[in-house]
């Protein structure tokens, strides 16, 4: 068995002396782990860093095999992510996400937007943006996406303000008044790919709306808690951010996302 692919890698765990174990999001194969000899040398490990994007062949008897993996660089952008906390908590908590998934089901829309996270970690506003768009896009692949294109109950695509804690769906502003302390609090830009995040403030109730979900249909079912990442990437955004909580910024702006 033997296929070639692009990655970013997630992270690394030593196996025995000299061997590491690499953990990529591939763009055609999913999460994969394979073992990369000499992968402890001082030459590999500079490449071996989580972020980084690598050309990767690997390699097995069999296709359930660990495998082996021949990697080569595409792309260094470890040391650029360790130098912010706000991309450092962000590729953590994607790479948290993706383990949510079967290892080896392609999911390309998720490398796509793995790789913008990467590429446009350096503005905080715009890395919180795109982790949000991840975990909408987790919540898709893993059979609970929300529907926030229209209002659940008059089918309407304006003024969108809230979505349904039941259903799911997004509900309009005016049809939602009566019943706005049971619905969750949605910002415009979650519910249009044109339309940026103006505030900190936007973004955090989005990431209370989009954990609600993840508590209820995936960590609580599993046993599992929100990642240590989450909260991290979090405080890291409110720090980086702290100075521009609740100014504008330009709306009806393409979105960076492919």
């Amino acid at each position: 068995m033997e296929w070639r692919d692009e990655g970013i890698i997630l992270g690394t765990r030593r196996h025995g002396e000299t061997s590491a174990i690499l953990e990529l999001m591939t763009c055609d194969h999913g999460r994969h782990l394979g073992l990369v000899r000499g992968g402890r040398s001082r030459r590999m490990q500079p490449m071996l860093q989580a972020g980084n994007r690598v050309d990767v062949i690997w390699r097995a008897r069999m296709d359930e095999h660990l495998g082996m993996m021949q990697v080569e660089p595409v792309a260094f952008a470890a040391a650029r992510l360790i130098e912010q906390p706000v991309a450092l908590y962000g590729l953590q908590l994607a790479a948290a996400h993706l383990r949510l998934l079967p290892e080896r089901d392609p999911h390309q829309n998720l490398f796509e937007i793995l790789n913008v996270i990467v590429e446009h970690c350096d503005n905080s506003l715009i890395a919180g943006e795109l982790l949000l768009r991840f975990e909408l896009t987790m919540l898709e692949e893993l059979g609970f996406g929300l529907d926030l294109k229209s209002c659940a109950a008059t089918g309407g695509h304006e003024n969108l303000a809230y979505v349904s804690p039941k259903s799911g769906r997004a509900v309009s502003r005016d049809a939602g008044a009566p019943w706005a302390e049971k619905l969750l609090e949605m910002p415009p830009f979650m519910s249009s790919p044109t339309v940026r995040a103006a505030s900190l403030n936007e973004v955090i109730s989005a990431f209370r709306l989009t954990g609600y979900f993840f508590n209820r249909h995936i960590w609580e079912p599993r046993a599992q808690r929100s990642p240590e990442a989450r909260d991290g990437f979090l405080a890291a955004l409110g720090r980086s951010l702290s100075n521009a909580a609740g100014a504008t910024a330009p709306v009806q702006e393409r979105s960076i996302l492919p």
